[in-house]
């Protein structure tokens, strides 16, 4: 969901903030996924990433997206820069690779991105659908990002999945939840399709890789969460607005039944898909 540039009037304190997510079971020495936008929540990112590290303590860790899809010119979000662009043809041929220490994630929001610059924070290497994490189990969990596997098992949110991760959904919706991605990738038969981005090779030039992976939808995620069971999901409030939290495994468990009993099979090779 994108955000203003400018931060809300911060008007919670970080020792309130964390009350809140302790209220809502968000767990000390845990590992939280957190899909956050703060718009219209009267939280600043800055306390409230100090709300989170508090409550998560020394011995936890927060994941969050800094993904770029318009590092890749299979993805909407760069068809819709190529629209734009007075030179197509130049402006892909400018496209700079990426840098998972410098290149910015300009759609996941504030939190996303002071967590990712914040010093210490660790990022994944997908040049497309990274996460960054800071905490006692950061480097481990970020460590080993296929580049031809965005959300699958080897990703972050296999990690995740394995550790037992919580997920938090700030102000935003289960259409931006990553985790049902991951259940993508355990469906029977599932669809694949080609991708291409701009990476950084061995000698520091800048070429497109080509890979296949999953076929990624997230067009159906609001209606998957939806139909998430009440019993495992927490709701509270943060700021102004109502925060969700829930297993990771749960989030995913249910996704893949939910994708067997509804999707089509044969939707393989669509342009433009998600990310």
């Amino acid at each position: 969901m994108p955000e203003n540039t400018a931060e809300d009037h911060g008007e919670h304190t970080a020792g309130d903030l964390a009350g809140q997510l302790g209220a809502l079971g968000v767990r000390e020495g845990g590992i939280l996924l957190v899909h956050a936008s703060l718009r219209g929540t009267g939280l600043r990112s800055a306390v409230l990433l100090d709300a989170l590290r508090t409550v998560l303590g020394p011995e936890g860790t927060l994941v969050v997206p800094a993904f770029t899809p318009e590092n890749s010119d299979t993805s909407p979000a760069h068809l819709a820069l190529l629209r734009e662009a007075p030179d197509p043809v130049a402006f892909r041929a400018a496209m700079p690779p990426f840098d998972p220490e410098h290149t910015p994630s300009p759609g996941t929001g504030r939190l996303a991105e002071r967590v990712r610059t914040t010093e210490g924070a660790v990022r994944s290497d997908h040049p497309q659908t990274s996460f960054a994490a800071l905490g006692a189990r950061a480097a481990e969990l970020m460590k080993g990002h296929a580049l031809d596997c965005h959300f699958g098992p080897e990703s972050p949110l296999a990690k995740l999945v394995a550790a037992d991760a919580q997920v938090l959904l700030v102000n935003v919706g289960f259409a931006v939840c990553s985790a049902f991605h991951h259940a993508e990738y355990l469906v029977p038969a599932a669809p694949a399709r080609s991708y291409r981005a701009v990476i950084r090779d061995e000698g520091g030039a800048a070429r497109w890789f080509a890979y296949q992976d999953a076929d990624l939808d997230d067009s159906d995620f609001a209606r998957i969460g939806d139909d998430f069971p009440a019993a495992r999901l927490r709701q509270g409030p943060l700021g102004r607005r109502t925060a969700r939290l829930f297993p990771i495994g749960a989030a995913v468990e249910h996704a893949v039944a939910w994708m067997v009993r509804h999707r089509p099979r044969a939707t393989t090779g669509r342009d433009g898909g998600s990310p």
